[in-house]
């Protein structure tokens, strides 16, 4: 059987068709672009007394342990006496303690896991007064006060908490002090809830009557 050729109209007909379809193809097709843009840089976190460190030590089970950094800010494994960790990132802290063990181990790979962490005072939220459990609180990424409030187990009863403060340490080596409202916080006031940094110290004082 013989096959006729479209007119020529037709055959413009249908070629404009197939652009329309194509196009609306594209329209509706995802777009994907090669730009790629910078991961927020992830806080370091310090090293400080109290910390308990999880110190592997690749092939050799009998140095890998878990140690807790003393109160000068040093810990001490198998063959090594003493090395300072606070004041240190994970990541430090295993360099330094390559670098000691290379004298015992041929190419020694050293893993810091912080386990049970209290931070240096740098990087802790310290609390005093009339809380019901006043203590100091690792910093976490985006803490703000109500986060701390419930860290510390709220106020005590004798807690004057509309008239407690924050008191900051700013780069250049003043003191800022920032009053806080925590009775009405405590009370679902959220509009007083306010970002904390770390370093900072909250101070509830007691009430008067």
């Amino acid at each position: 059987m013989q096959v006729k050729p479209l007119p020529r109209h037709g055959a413009l007909g249908l070629l404009i068709l197939v652009a329309m379809l194509l196009c609306a193809g594209c329209a509706s097709a995802p777009v994907v672009t090669t730009a790629t843009t910078a991961a927020p840089s992830a806080e370091r976190y310090i090293i400080g007394p109290g910390d308990s460190l999880e110190i592997y030590v690749r092939d050799n089970p009998s140095i890998t342990t878990t140690v807790p950094v003393r109160p000068d800010g040093r810990i001490s494994i198998p063959l090594v006496q003493s090395i300072v960790a606070a004041g240190k990132t994970p990541d430090e802290l295993a360099s330094a303690l390559e670098k000691s063990l290379s004298q015992y181990i041929r190419d020694p790979l050293v893993t810091v896991i912080v386990k049970g962490f209290v931070g240096a005072y740098s990087q802790q939220v310290r609390v005093v007064g009339q809380a019901a459990t006043p203590k100091a609180v690792p910093y976490r990424s985006g803490m703000t006060l109500l986060d701390v409030m419930i860290d510390v187990g709220g106020l005590t009863k004798f807690a004057a908490g509309n008239s407690a403060k924050i008191v900051r340490h700013l780069p250049d080596g003043k003191e800022e002090s920032i009053p806080v409202r925590l009775g009405d916080l405590m009370n679902g006031k959220v509009s007083d809830n306010v970002a904390m940094r770390p370093g900072d110290i909250l101070i509830i004082p007691q009430s008067l009557f």
